[in-house]
């Protein structure tokens, strides 16, 4: 693998301005981890983290010198934050472990590479480059970034033990950036220390999950999981793992099958209490529970999914969903049934389905609670209860019935 990397990340000004910042009176900086990683694999590099040997104060003072600004956003684990032409770049100084504590670490700053690279989670994460693109290598990330093998930085168990988040990390790296086999030492290592999930907060392993569940190779990954006695630890269930594998079967139809409230939903494989404790398990969103649920509930609205049906789904079903779903729950509904039909992504039906719910209107209910009263309808409860008799006359009749007829329906007795 190329050990120079040319980004125009890279060649940035906001960039280079920060590197004038730090390297002088014989500092260094370099960029670390992830940028990387991503150039030298051809994917987008997001956040642009650099650490340098200068000390956090010393690191500030350079900042103000050349007129950037300077957060201490972690500035007694030696993070400070440089605003760059309106960029932030997170500046961390070299450090090595003095103590670790399963969920955290006492640092001390210093000014060496290689006890850097090696206080690091995995070798693909500890390759850095300087300014100009060279990549530096302390661990052998390289050769391991080229074959796409996860592997832990010296010993697996030491490096878990200093923060047992590395079990989830260890899968989900190897969903996102793996191929072939997950690394046998580490798959090993987090069987043997998977009681200290345990100690970690609900929603670090949150964070964790949700990236896993979106990566490429997530439901093999999440399989592997199941077997080394992790799911049932991070998901408060031992999951539907065969409807979420049949979910990512759909990825080339579907981007929502990577959206982790869907995938999580499918994942729970269970009805709305188990959906909520999912949710609080992993202190997911408002509107990644509500997204969750209405994906469960669309998807038990009968639309004759799937290969059982002959002929395709006809357009009011269609319609339906979509009025009483809306677009997005809709979509997710019918994504979640066929995950749970496992039909796959030959099933023309499901297919066609899709396509429509994606092109097809949704369809506006002409009445209002002010048009009922205005016909007479006293105002109150009656008002409520002509409208839902309405409603459910119009998508009867296939949303055809016209404005008079559903006044009509919102007055009958």
């Amino acid at each position: 693998m190329n050990a120079r990397i040319t980004a125009d990340w890279l060649r940035a000004p906001a960039l280079q301005a920060v590197f004038d910042a730090l390297e002088t009176d014989g500092d260094t900086a370099r960029v670390v981890g992830g940028a990387v990683r991503n150039t030298l694999l051809g994917l987008p590099a997001t956040d642009i983290d650099i650490s340098t040997t200068a000390e956090p104060a010393l690191v500030m003072e350079k900042a103000a010198a050349k007129g950037l600004k300077a957060v201490p956003t972690g500035f007694d684990h030696g993070t400070v934050t440089l605003v760059s032409a309106g960029t932030p770049y997170e500046v961390t100084t070299l450090r090595e472990d003095v103590e670790t504590h399963g969920r955290s670490a006492t640092v001390r700053f210093g000014r060496n590479w290689q006890h850097d690279a090696e206080r690091r989670d995995f070798t693909m994460n500890a390759l850095y480059a300087d300014r100009s693109g060279q990549v530096f290598d302390p661990v052998g990330g390289l050769p391991d970034l080229e074959a796409r093998h996860v592997r832990f930085i010296g010993d697996p168990r030491l490096r878990i033990a200093e923060d047992y988040l590395r079990i989830l990390r260890f899968f989900r790296f190897h969903a996102q950036y793996g191929a072939g086999d997950l690394d046998a030492a580490g798959f090993a290592a987090v069987i043997d220390l998977r009681d200290g999930l345990a100690g970690l907060s609900a929603e670090r392993i949150g964070m964790e999950m949700r990236k896993l569940v979106a990566a490429p190779r997530a439901a093999e990954t999440v399989l592997a999981m199941r077997e080394a006695g992790i799911v049932s630890r991070v998901l408060a269930t031992h999951g539907g793992l065969k409807p979420f594998q049949n979910l990512r079967a759909l990825d080339a139809l579907a981007p929502e099958t990577r959206a982790p409230a869907l995938a999580l939903a499918v994942l729970s494989d269970g009805g709305e209490d188990d959906l909520d404790d999912m949710a609080d398990h992993l202190r997911l969103s408002n509107a990644e529970r509500k997204r969750m649920k209405a994906a469960r509930a669309a998807s038990d609205i009968p639309c004759g999914w799937g290969a059982a049906r002959p002929a395709p789904v006809p357009d009011t079903e269609i319609r339906r969903l979509l009025f009483l779903a809306g677009r997005e729950a809709a979509i997710d509904g019918m994504l979640h049934a066929w995950a749970n039909a496992g039909t796959g992504p030959q099933d023309d039906l499901f297919a066609d389905a899709l396509t429509r719910l994606r092109d097809a209107e949704i369809p506006v209910f002409p009445l209002t609670g002010k048009d009922l009263v205005s016909a007479g309808v006293p105002a109150g409860p009656k008002v409520g209860e002509g409208l839902q008799k309405a409603q459910a006359a119009w998508i009867d009749s296939g949303f055809a019935l016209d404005r008079e007829a559903l006044l009509a329906a919102a007055k009958a007795d």
